[in-house]
């Protein structure tokens, strides 16, 4: 049995990678560039990776990214509607779960948008529930009395090894390419990837072995860093020293949609987070869903989930967007721009 990690912030900000205080066809990204990719900045003048990956200085290069795909049929029709629509830039997949695969089969027959898989090693919900991909023998440090996925971090970080998590990991991808789907990037459910520093080894070196890129967030800035271990990250030296090394491009932020008592607030709220967020790359994550009576069943969280399948829609948040200047990306363009620095 692995021991208990000391760790505190898996609570609802587990719901993000980072949270911080706080395609289709040419149009998904095309707002965000107006004219395409430009030539990288390769300079030492660069200081965010928005900048080395080529976007003008100061300005922030925003991708909008719905989680918890494949979860439920609800997350599924909102997450297609906004990503057809073009109003968000990128999805992730959580490939145990009961709708993943009729997910992917969407993600193939749409090449050009942006699908990654949200890598999962735990199953929440009270009822709504799912296991491992991996045969239960070869993991049973995941599996809880029910033979499910453990509901909380502290408790696959209490129970499972570092080599029973890379194994679960590469079973998903592996799943999805046999599915006949190669992923765009990669990330974590409830931030589980990041609850151990022996967790972040395997996640950065499985990104790296499948060249896909993982939503790893570039430490090296002094006042991030600091961040991050005041929420409680157990980001110790061999963590900055591996991100340091990680050899794929990075985030220079990530936060996720604010909760509200109404969604008119909710509007308010993910302005303001807009007008906080520091100049450079940065993932916003939320979960979209439509409303049904099986979503109220799932989740409390049904109401967020709603509102966060409609706001991207609202004409006035998208006239603030336009106002703020923001440029939208998603990881099939960072991966080009990446790739043309080379």
């Amino acid at each position: 049995m692995k021991k208990s990690y000391p760790i505190t912030l898996f609570m609802s900000l587990c719901m993000a990678l980072f949270v911080i205080s706080c395609g289709e066809k040419k149009k998904n990204t095309d707002k965000a560039n107006n004219d395409g990719p430009k030539e990288p900045e390769t300079s030492l003048e660069a200081k965010n990776w928005a900048e080395k990956l080529g976007w003008p200085t100061g300005k922030k290069v925003i991708m909008l990214h719905a989680d918890d795909i494949g979860m439920c049929p609800e997350a599924n029709i909102a997450a297609k509607e906004q990503l057809t629509k073009g109003e968000i830039q990128s999805a992730a997949v959580m490939i145990p779960c009961p709708n993943a695969k009729e997910f992917i089969n969407w993600a193939k027959e749409n090449p050009s948008m942006d699908i990654g898989l949200h890598l999962t090693l735990t199953s929440e919900w009270k009822k709504h529930r799912w296991g491992p991909i991996t045969p239960d023998n070869e993991v049973p440090g995941l599996l809880d009395p029910e033979d499910k996925l453990w509901r909380s971090v502290p408790e696959v970080v209490q129970h499972a090894t570092a080599e029973e998590v890379e194994k679960e990991i590469r079973a998903q991808i592996e799943q999805s390419i046999a599915w006949g789907y190669r992923p765009d990037h990669i990330d974590t459910h409830m931030g589980t990837l990041f609850g151990d520093p022996s967790y972040v080894k395997v996640y950065m070196k499985v990104a790296q072995e499948y060249g896909i890129p993982a939503n790893i967030i570039d430490i090296s800035v002094p006042a991030v860093l600091a961040e991050f271990r005041a929420q409680g990250y157990p980001m110790d030296d061999s963590v900055v020293k591996m991100s340091e090394e990680y050899t794929l491009p990075k985030l220079d932020f990530f936060s996720s949609a604010p909760k509200a008592d109404s969604y008119e607030e909710k509007v308010e709220a993910f302005k303001t987070l807009i007008k906080s967020l520091p100049a450079g790359l940065t993932e916003i994550i939320f979960h979209p869903s439509v409303e049904t009576d099986n979503l109220r069943g799932i989740t409390g969280s049904w109401q967020q989930r709603v509102w966060e399948s409609q706001i991207f829609a609202d004409p006035d948040l998208k006239e603030f967007f336009e106002e703020e200047g923001i440029i939208f990306t998603n990881w099939k363009e960072i991966m080009t721009r990446f790739n043309s620095m080379k």
